[in-house]
């Protein structure tokens, strides 16, 4: 019976969580004039949306490769300078070492919303509206907390005589990061990373705001601005479709690197 249970609950967060994503598969897949169709599976099955959605007048594969950029961007800073925070805070002791941290945290906390009419006084003064660091640098302010405490709570896992040891052997404290510390956390860096592109992957509130122009918008923008065949229409299907285009690519690389993903989230838990 235990095992039934354990099954049954598997089964019930898998279908609650596929749910909603088949759903949207099937839409893409519809007929437009069938979108508001309740079937389980298309009938007939179509690629008429997805044709739209490449449309040149949509200018989606353009907004991909904007979305590709942010995020990409966003990462590989993000990543920069967490590893050194993170490095600091793990293996270095100073005073106010755990409230440094914790305001860190904190400032996670603040709704992205709130942030937009500040961020577009700001970019409006320095001349940053429609430009790819008006959407970059509010999105390291999201992604830096996250990334600066997975990689903190990583960084203490490490032995610290694994340091001292290569400092015993003549490395200087930068060369022991940079030739030990470095490697062996390489589970943590690249679960962190993916984490990151995620999140800047799927931003939308600052993307939204500070870009008005359709040559510099991103993937989830350009899919809220699709409009209908007269132009008051609610695409759907488009939608739809445009959305399976734009979380395929992520759903794969989790399956690809989940195994990777798991260690990065539990290696120096046991240890």
């Amino acid at each position: 019976m235990k095992r039934v249970l354990n099954y049954a609950g598997l089964a019930f967060v898998a279908v609650f969580c596929l749910a909603p994503f088949y759903w949207m598969v099937v839409s893409a897949f519809r007929r437009p004039q069938d979108q508001f169709d309740s079937s389980p599976w298309p009938a007939p099955w179509s690629t008429e949306n997805l044709r739209a959605v490449f449309d040149p007048d949509n200018m989606f594969g353009r907004a991909l490769a904007n979305s590709l950029l942010v995020a990409g961007v966003t990462t590989a800073l993000t990543l920069l300078v967490a590893v050194f925070t993170a490095y600091t805070l793990a293996r270095l002791d100073f005073r106010f070492k755990n409230a440094v941290l914790g305001v860190i945290v904190a400032t996670s906390m603040f709704p992205g919303i709130s942030q937009v009419v500040p961020l577009l006084k700001l970019f409006i003064d320095i001349d940053w509206i429609n430009t790819y660091q008006a959407m970059i640098v509010p999105s390291l302010g999201f992604a830096l907390p996250l990334a600066v405490w997975n990689l903190t709570v990583f960084f203490r896992q490490l032995p610290f005589e694994l340091e001292q040891a290569a400092m015993t052997d003549g490395c200087t404290r930068g060369e022991a990061f940079r030739k030990i510390i470095i490697p062996l956390a390489a589970p943590g860096v690249f679960t962190t990373a993916i984490l990151v592109f995620f999140m800047a992957w799927n931003e939308f509130i600052i993307a939204f705001s500070m870009v008005n122009e359709k040559s510099m918008q991103t993937a989830t923008v350009a899919i809220a601005k699709f409009t209908g065949m007269r132009g008051f229409d609610q695409p759907f299907g488009t939608q739809m479709a445009a959305a399976v285009v734009v979380t395929v690519p992520l759903v794969i690389v989790v399956l690809v690197f989940q195994r990777r993903i798991v260690v990065g989230l539990t290696a120096g838990g046991v240890k």
